[in-house]
């Protein structure tokens, strides 16, 4: 998301305020680069189509595993019921 940021506008209100039209100047110039710079950071940390595409396979993975280790403490715990029962 970016936001506007009206430097014309900024630097008249500093100068209104008492910033020589130089000062003024650089410190709408620093705003603007450092609103610039944490765009961009922002737009780099995005996740990809290929991260999510990534992730699913991975979830998909850890949720068939955690089912093959339930389906065998079930069958387990079956077998351990039935052993006792005809003991």
């Amino acid at each position: 998301m970016i936001v506007p940021f009206d430097t014309y506008e900024f630097v008249k209100d500093l100068e209104s305020a008492g910033f020589s039209k130089e000062q003024a100047e650089v410190q709408a110039r620093a705003i603007s680069k450092a609103l610039r710079q944490a765009e961009e950071a922002r737009i780099n940390n995005l996740a990809t189509k290929n991260d999510l595409a990534d992730t699913k396979v991975e979830i998909i993975k850890w949720v068939a595993g955690m089912l093959i280790v339930q389906a065998g403490i079930l069958i387990g715990g079956f077998f351990s019921i039935v052993r006792f029962l005809i003991k």
